[in-house]
């Protein structure tokens, strides 16, 4: 009886063994081990973002100048004592397509002078 229970026991880890180093075991490390090196990767990513975000928070909460910073950026804030010039280009636009440039061969063609 002991005999066929330790030959039972010694089956079952001989199959355990092949399961895990035959066929498809070794193949599942390989691809899980690529899966834990790209999450590994993705987190030090967003690890890094995450650390520029809080440097972030910590700077708006901290200075006025980054405040001011986004909302000259994004608001277009003008301060009260400043004067804000908008320049253009007076320019006509010579080849007609929109974005006052040359002519598709590189050549400004003369045009009506335009005062200013």
């Amino acid at each position: 009886m002991v005999r066929i229970l330790a030959l039972i026991l010694l089956l079952l880890i001989i199959a355990l063994q092949l399961r895990l180093w035959g066929g498809d075991g070794q193949v599942r490390i390989v691809e899980l081990e690529a899966a834990i090196a790209t999450q590994q990767a993705e987190n030090e990513h967003l690890r890094l973002r995450n650390a520029a975000l809080q440097a972030e928070v910590i700077n708006l909460k901290e200075g006025h100048e980054a405040i001011e910073e986004r909302a000259r950026a994004e608001l277009g804030l003008i301060a009260a004592d400043e004067i804000f010039y908008h320049v253009i280009d007076g320019r006509p636009d010579q080849d007609g397509d929109g974005d006052g440039d040359a002519d598709a061969d590189g050549k400004r063609e003369p045009g009506p002078e335009r005062s200013r």
